[in-house]
């Protein structure tokens, strides 16, 4: 069975939203982590900031590359639950690292934080409807 017929045939709430909204909202969320985990990078890179605080930004990258392989390669509710906590995760961690040095890159992932908190929140139903 195809990736979006699956999908599309598993159990959602009432609250979900439309499978076109994804993309467009991703793909503004992928502008503001180019440019702020970009920063990070480049900063640590250069030697103006340690490892350990671009740490939590390159596991947030790992965890979110990972998620569509998991929920829609392997299918996986369960696999893509336990990877968005982790980006949630080190989302959280990622700004409480970075406020201290670059204010600036802890508010532009506040649109990020909001929608992995919602996103969360829905794989989280998803896998419990769909259990």
């Amino acid at each position: 069975m195809p990736t979006s017929d699956w999908y599309s045939q598993i159990i959602k709430p009432t609250w979900s939203p439309p499978a076109w909204l994804f993309g467009p909202v991703w793909s503004f969320l992928y502008i503001l982590i180019a440019a702020s985990f970009g920063t990070v990078f480049y900063k640590t890179i250069t030697g103006s900031l340690s490892w350990l605080v671009a740490l939590p930004f390159v596991l947030n990258l790992v965890f979110n590359f990972a998620f569509t392989p998991l929920q829609f390669g392997l299918k996986s509710n369960i696999l893509a639950s336990i990877d968005i906590i982790l980006i949630l995760g080190t989302l959280i961690w990622a700004i409480i690292a970075i406020y201290p040095h670059l204010r600036w890159v802890a508010y532009l992932q506040i649109p990020y934080l909001l929608w992995v908190s919602f996103a969360t929140i829905l794989q989280l139903t998803i896998t419990y409807l769909n259990k």
